[in-house]
């Protein structure tokens, strides 16, 4: 593939120049990911867990960095404006200008990756070690027999550019009142950018974190991101991704995180943006009573593709995890979930439960769902479905038999199908959020504006 070679190019080229350069390691990170690209390469089609997105269309965009607008004049999202510990980062690049930190109580500390590898390479290189990276794509068996690693080239290439991203910390038994807001926007026309997030939650603490991907007079972009979290015995990390992202841009994601014992995980995932998006989310449930709360939702049309790809891997005993991924698709739009639970010998008691849902709107659009099981231990409870279809038309009749306009009707029955998911969010702040994006999202495919809440008062 010709972007192999480009990547190679890029690679030899900005490397000696990126921060940390020279220190033994970061330098070790970058070629050891970068050798793992080489020897992934880009996912194809030809392998299980990328079955039915094909990446052809990053021959089609710019793989350098993005050269930043210098307008930085724009709105910012938040769930909680004026009231959030908050870094923002334009084009891939961590921007001190636009990001308000605030006071962080005593124990957290939230910084750049950037700053901290400028402050002492050694220690960054230290912290990006202890986080967890996916090691096999999610769409492959990777229980007693695990398998080979086809998401590893993209991740590969994360480590190869390491530069920005984000390092939060929170220490044992601290509880951060506000949320942490992470804020990529787009604006280049063109060009990449490979952001690593880490979360380190110690034992016993509590925060919220939520993520935002936005465009504003963005193109043809390339955000390959990373996302590594760690949740200490008893801890409690609630964290939600927004992917609104311009029309023209594809975005890629992996978040992993590892949960210890009688801890708590959630995680929400909106995707609304992106000709092409996919996040895939691996969640291992290592301590005993650790719990674990996936959701997502997508609204794609077009000629768009939205891809959801989750593995839970129940480790040890007495552990729970919920999935419920909801989708609408209209046009020519397609949408992928691929869910898969694994139950480990040991993991005995396991109480897991996945759900996928797909709304169509169009006779030509389309999902490809994948939901798996696979249980190696004896005494558990789980279950999985999935289902796709249309509008109900008898909800549709009884709305409109009580004067409700065809098209009001229709976008409330859209929203409230979507809302469902929200509901999976325990946080209220982030709750109300979501919705209201989701509802802000379904006006903007059905031209009707919606307010569920207002409708059910």
């Amino acid at each position: 593939m010709a972007a192999i070679a480009t990547l190679k190019d890029l690679y030899e080229t900005l490397s000696p120049a990126l921060p940390g350069a020279g220190a033994a390691g970061i330098d070790r990170l970058r070629a050891d990911g970068y050798a793992r690209f080489v020897a992934d390469g880009v996912p194809t089609p030809k392998v299980e867990g990328w079955k039915y997105t094909n990446l052809r269309d990053l021959a089609g965009v710019s793989l350098a960095p993005a050269q930043s607008a210098a307008n930085t004049d724009f709105d910012l999202p938040s769930v909680a404006p004026g009231k959030t510990h908050r870094l923002v980062f334009v084009d891939g690049v961590f921007s001190a200008a636009l990001s308000a930190v605030g006071e962080l109580p005593e124990g957290v500390t939230l910084d750049s990756l950037r700053g901290q590898i400028e402050a002492s390479p050694a220690y960054a290189a230290e912290v990006l070690d202890r986080f967890p990276v996916p090691k096999a794509d999610t769409g492959l068996r990777v229980g007693p027999n695990p398998g080979r690693g086809q998401s590893g080239g993209l991740v590969g290439l994360n480590s190869a550019f390491l530069a920005e991203g984000a390092v939060l910390t929170v220490d044992e038994g601290v509880k951060l009142a506000q949320p942490v807001e992470l804020v990529f926007v787009a604006t280049a026309t063109d060009g990449a950018w490979h952001p690593r997030v880490l979360v380190d939650v110690a034992a016993g603490a509590e925060v919220t974190v939520a993520e935002h991907h936005v465009a504003r007079g963005g193109g043809a972009t390339f955000a390959n991101l990373v996302t590594a979290i760690r949740v200490g015995e008893g801890a409690t990390l609630r964290h939600a991704k927004f992917q609104e992202e311009g029309e023209s841009a594809l975005h890629l994601a992996s978040i992993t995180a590892t949960v210890a014992a009688s801890a708590v995980y959630e995680t929400f995932v909106l995707t609304t943006g992106a000709r092409l998006a996919r996040t895939d989310v691996q969640v291992r449930l290592e301590g005993s009573n650790a719990r674990t709360r996936v959701s997502g939702a997508y609204g794609v049309d077009g000629s768009r593709l939205a891809d959801f790809t989750s593995l839970i891997d129940h480790v040890a005993a007495n552990c729970t995890s919920r999935e419920v991924v909801k989708g609408v698709i209209d046009g020519r739009g397609r949408a992928v979930f691929q869910g898969k639970i694994i139950v480990r010998p040991d993991a005995q008691k396991t109480d897991g439960h996945q759900l996928n849902r797909a709304l169509l709107l169009s006779d030509t659009a389309e999902i490809d769902a994948k939901p798996e099981l696979e249980i190696y231990a004896d005494d558990v409870k789980c279950s999985h479905g999935a289902t796709a279809g249309e509008l109900d038309e008898e909800a549709l009749f009884y709305l409109r038999a009580r004067g409700i306009p065809a098209d009001t009707a229709r976008a409330l029955l859209i929203a409230a199908f979507l809302d469902e998911v929200a509901d999976e969010i325990s946080d209220a702040t982030l709750r109300a959020f979501a919705t209201a994006r989701i509802q802000d999202r379904i006006g903007r495919l059905t031209g009707i504006a919606v307010d569920t809440a207002a409708t059910e008062e």
